[in-house]
């Protein structure tokens, strides 16, 4: 990277900063009101799940409206404010812990065109857009993932994001399935250590929540574009929530196992990054809620194709990603929006199709690979890295000495030496 291209990340990074804080000053984003007043109400914990907040249920735990209560003392805009900044420096983080998880020291020229184009990615300024925390339970996992591919006890930051929103808790069974038996203990522990401060706090909030609210998923719009799980496209395909039969039961059960056994099979050697990245998809095909702005995790699995050498994979899925053409379909009740339609219909789940194609790409490596050890890997990442840094910090390459090419390792080698 040349001064100037290094001028043009830098100076993209800062109109999207200008634009972060003048958005917050001028647009109220309904989900953050939607949490500040959840923890006004926790005071009156008995009415934060009877009544409807600016037109809206608060469906996340009372946890996460206990976060929010600090929160609701500071003026709007000033809250506004501080939460998006704080989102921007969270997603930040995620990048850094990503990049480091997939073997790399990231320089501050990378770190900073990756954040640069990440906070393009739809899901990410949607988060913003929302005033949403995926970021947030994104840079909890990821740093907690992280320490255990170093052999340190942890889990705190998954229990945490757990609390706040369930679907991080598929962590937890990873953690055992790799016996990391400590950490998912806990990961285990955070988790009911909050929900026990919640409770503490607000009893008759707790007891609604978790014995009817947590069931209840008419109080989300299941048919919505923007429902990008199975179950969500199984609604708009079928034409009412209603016409899905209690046979779809069998659908997140069977996309769980197979998420986890590859996720498991990824962290027996070695390939953290994997394993994290194809946990967190799996958390997002098994939800019946999997929101636009929840598919954060597009940022680490981007990394992970481009440390494989799978770049213009990587290039399409970021061009899918920053477009979003889910959005160009007809939805918000529209009658095309229902029924299967062929290649609108697909283009309407084009995350869910997204999501489904990255697990299936990362099962056909992994058998594609099974007889190779972990350093059959290495040795692409570096390539890809080497090439990075040549232009960043205009250090020379150490070639690679002689040993067997694995594929993703022959693909990345031939991409990079191809004129």
């Amino acid at each position: 990277m040349n001064r100037r291209t290094e001028n043009i990340v830098k100076t993209l990074l800062a109109v999207e900063l200008a634009a972060v804080v003048v958005f917050s000053v001028r647009y109220d984003s309904l989900d953050f009101r939607i949490y500040m007043l959840g923890g006004q109400a926790l005071t009156d914990d008995a009415s934060l799940y009877l009544r409807k907040w600016s037109g809206l249920w608060f469906t996340n735990t009372p946890f996460a409206a206990l976060l929010f209560a600090p929160w609701s003392e500071l003026p709007l805009t000033a809250a506004r404010v501080l939460w998006q900044l704080s989102t921007v420096a969270a997603f930040a983080s995620a990048c850094a812990t990503a990049l480091k998880l997939a073997g790399h020291r990231p320089t501050r020229g990378v770190l900073l065109a990756v954040v640069a184009a990440g906070l393009l990615l739809a899901p990410v300024y949607h988060t913003l857009f929302q005033g949403q925390v995926n970021v947030f339970l994104l840079a909890l996992v990821l740093a907690d993932v992280h320490r255990v591919s170093q052999g340190r006890t942890a889990g705190i930051g998954i229990g945490i994001a757990a609390a706040v929103k369930l679907t991080p808790a598929i962590f937890i069974p990873m953690l055992l399935l790799t016996r990391r038996t400590t950490s998912a203990m806990v990961a285990g522990a955070a988790f009911l250590g909050c929900t026990a401060l919640a409770h503490a706090v607000a009893p008759d909030a707790s007891r609604q929540y978790w014995l009817h609210t947590f069931y209840d998923a008419s109080r989300v719009g299941r048919t919505y574009i923007s429902n990008q799980s199975p179950y969500g496209a199984a609604c708009r395909i079928m034409g009412s929530p209603e016409r899905v039969g209690e046979w779809f039961a069998v659908v997140p059960v069977v996309l769980a196992v197979a998420g986890l056994a590859l996720a498991a099979a990824w962290a027996r050697r070695g390939d953290w990054p994997a394993a994290a990245t194809v946990t967190g998809v799996t958390g997002l095909l098994v939800s019946p809620i999997s929101w636009a702005h929840h598919w954060v995790w597009v940022m680490p699995a981007l990394l992970l194709l481009l440390r494989d050498g799978h770049r213009r994979a990587a290039g399409c899925a970021y061009v899918l990603f920053v477009l979003a053409p889910l959005w160009w379909t007809p939805h918000n009740g529209h009658p095309l929006q229902y029924g299967f339609r062929g290649p609108l219909t697909l283009v309407a789940n084009c995350y869910l199709v997204a999501g489904l194609a990255f697990l299936a790409h990362q099962a056909l490596r992994l058998r594609s690979t099974r007889n190779l050890s972990l350093t059959s890997f290495g040795p692409a990442w570096h390539l890809v890295g080497d090439k990075f840094k040549r232009g960043v910090d205009h250090e020379p390459a150490a070639e690679p000495g002689p040993q067997p090419v694995a594929p993703d390792r022959a693909r990345a080698r031939r991409s990079l030496l191809r004129p």
